[in-house]
């Protein structure tokens, strides 16, 4: 797979809160794929389901080659967001975690649904960020065909660079339809990854916490 880092370009009129000096300009965080060319997608997945002995010709199934290409255009395309941060002020530096954050995405190898949950948390540093953008971050890094090791990096890596907290942690379970829906048909099981980065990474404390409140540890 290709990969396509998102480019990042600032925001010099959006500022964080003090008005005496200026503040971090916000991070504009856009995906920008090769381009969608949704007609020809539409006439390669009309040929795919013939392929497969899939007649089209019905009134039902006419428009089933549309929808298929607007339906991963729509996975494909995550929504464009401000990494708005704000200053640690109170110098605060225990545990923040997002928990339950919703995770969907495709499996790169079977272009299979891939459902579950994440877990982000992080330990201030002179930063704070803006709660909903975890969830925005797991977003930009979701909608593109993955694996599940490789996303739960790329959603730690990115933030230990942008926000550079003291430590940050990420949890995703989810449960993937190649292997439920066919193949070995285990259904019911889920995949766990964690990526952890440093102090909770490190410090053995931090990191039972993190852990333990993400309910990975029971």
């Amino acid at each position: 797979m290709t990969e396509h880092p998102a480019p990042l370009s600032v925001r010099p009129d959006l500022y964080d809160g003090e008005t005496t000096a200026p503040a971090r300009p916000a991070l504009r965080v856009v995906h920008e794929p090769d381009g969608i060319d949704l007609a020809a997608a539409e006439a390669a997945a009309g040929r795919f389901l013939e392929a497969l002995g899939i007649s089209t010709a019905s009134e039902s199934l006419r428009g089933t080659p549309g929808r298929m290409a607007r339906a991963y255009a729509e996975l494909f395309s995550p929504r464009p967001f401000d990494l708005t941060t704000f200053p640690n002020d109170e110098g605060y530096d225990e545990l923040v975690l997002a928990r339950r954050i919703p995770v969907r995405t495709v499996c790169e190898h079977h272009l299979l649904p891939v459902v579950g949950t994440a877990h982000v948390g992080y330990l201030p540093g002179a930063r704070i960020l803006g709660l909903s953008k975890l969830a925005r971050v797991v977003e930009h890094f979701a909608c593109r065909p993955q694996v599940q090791e490789r996303l739960t990096k790329q959603v730690a890596d990115w933030l230990q660079a942008h926000l550079e907290p003291k430590g940050v942690g990420v949890v995703i379970e989810a449960e993937h339809s190649c292997m439920t829906l066919r193949g070995v048909q285990a259904t019911g099981s889920d995949t766990l990854t964690s990526t952890l980065l440093g102090l909770l990474r490190s410090d053995a404390r931090s990191r039972a916490e993190f852990l333990a409140l993400t309910g990975v540890t029971r």
